[in-house]
């Protein structure tokens, strides 16, 4: 059996936000990648399946909404379990049919810690 990590993807533009969001899934067992802008985030899609995404939905170059769409209609990334990250509740709501999960900002490091460990 492998001891290999599963690989997270943080994406998220706000520095205090990536530093949260990484320790804590990190803690939850979670190798852990920060990309800070929607455009590197397609990028490095397009080179790794991660086992876990936690997405900004209001992030420069390319929303997260637009990265979402972009993971769900990808055959590699389809199942990929994905936590929108996000103070805009409108939004969220908008795309909970498509995401795994919506945590409304502030969002504490035990709740995304405790939830990232169920993936």
């Amino acid at each position: 059996m492998s001891t290999e990590k599963k690989i997270a993807l943080i994406i998220e533009d706000d520095a205090a936000q990536q530093d949260i969001f990484s320790q804590a899934v990190t803690i939850a067992g979670f190798s852990t990648e920060v990309i800070g802008n929607g455009a590197e985030a397609l990028a490095r899609l397009k080179e790794v399946v991660p086992q876990l995404v936690v997405l900004d939905l209001h992030l420069p170059r390319v929303s997260g909404d637009e990265i979402l769409a972009t993971i769900r209609a990808d055959e590699r990334l389809a199942s990929v379990p994905v936590i929108l990250a996000t103070a805009d509740p409108i939004l969220a709501e908008s795309l909970s049919d498509t995401s795994d999960l919506v945590l409304l900002k502030p969002i504490s490091f035990t709740q995304l810690r405790d939830l990232a460990s169920r993936f």
